[in-house]
């Protein structure tokens, strides 16, 4: 802050002669004698580049946004296929399988021999074994035959039957002897994956992990057991038999499962108008 001329700050202040003070406004809106000061005009070289940086720069970033980015982020095209980068939850971009298994027409076969194939067959394979038709010997059979490798198809067969074909144990989730469900009640067992990984892989083997969902239970009025979540990680031992990935092994754990959220349940006329509408998937990886 200079002084001025007269010795006041900035010449703001002077005396206009005898018996009047000079008195600025707030607001710079002059004083209430004079004209008051006159705002400057025009604008400084300083503002006129920081504007025009400012503009070459928007022009900048908007240019880049249209082009998308310079290709070489984590989803962007391989340079050689020109297929999209696999990322851990998202589709590889192969063809699942090349048909239906002949055995069982539900379950898809002709996996590539890849550790994707393996992955894909690991999922598929989940779904068949949880699957209602487990429970009933005609179908059980055609499942097993269909997924499991022959050489173990035949023990897997007889392990299995002493199982599900127990009296104790249908009773116990509220089928009757031969599998089926009570009349005005509809029988759920689906498993739902959400993500495959792969433990081993080596050409004609693999070992593949398993996260899915599971839906289990009677849906109707008065059910004693009625349809509930659980989570599951299932893990499959595979070997390439035939031109196609089949099971040798399957392990299976609680888990790990998500936090529920508040959500109210579905009445039973709701929940048995679900299964029977909603169709299953043949899964990819």
């Amino acid at each position: 802050m200079s002084l001025g001329d007269d010795g006041a700050y900035g010449g703001e202040y002077r005396d206009q002669g005898p018996g009047q003070t000079r008195t600025r406004l707030p607001g710079g809106e002059g004083d209430v004698y004079g004209a008051g000061r006159r705002p400057r005009g025009g604008m400084s070289s300083r503002n006129l580049v920081t504007i025009v940086g400012v503009v070459v720069l928007l022009i900048a970033a908007i240019a880049f946004a249209n082009r998308g980015g310079d290709g070489s982020g984590p989803d962007s095209p391989d340079a050689k296929s020109g297929a999209p980068a696999a990322q851990p939850t998202t589709p590889t971009g192969q063809r699942p399988v090349s048909g239906k298994n002949s055995t069982a027409p539900t379950i898809p076969s002709g996996f590539p021999k890849t550790e994707q194939g393996a992955q894909s067959a690991a999922a598929n394979y989940a779904v068949a074994l949880a699957s209602d038709g487990m429970y009933r010997p005609d179908t059980r059979d055609a499942i097993i035959e269909a997924v499991y490798a022959p050489s173990a198809a035949a023990d897997r067969k007889k392990e299995l039957a002493k199982v599900y074909d127990d009296p104790k144990f249908l009773a116990g989730v509220g089928l009757d002897k031969d599998g089926s469900a009570p009349d005005g009640m509809t029988f759920v067992s689906r498993a739902n994956p959400v993500g495959t990984k792969t433990e081993k892989f080596g050409g004609t083997s693999a070992t593949v992990a398993v996260w899915n969902s599971s839906l289990f239970g009677l849906a109707g009025e008065g059910s004693e057991n009625p349809v509930t979540e659980s989570w599951y990680t299932t893990t499959m031992k595979l070997q390439w038999v035939g031109g196609d990935w089949k099971v040798t092994g399957v392990s299976q754990k609680k888990g790990p499962a998500p936090v529920g959220r508040d959500q109210a349940a579905a009445t039973a006329e709701e929940m048995s108008k679900a299964v029977e509408g909603f169709g299953g998937f043949t899964y990819a990886r």
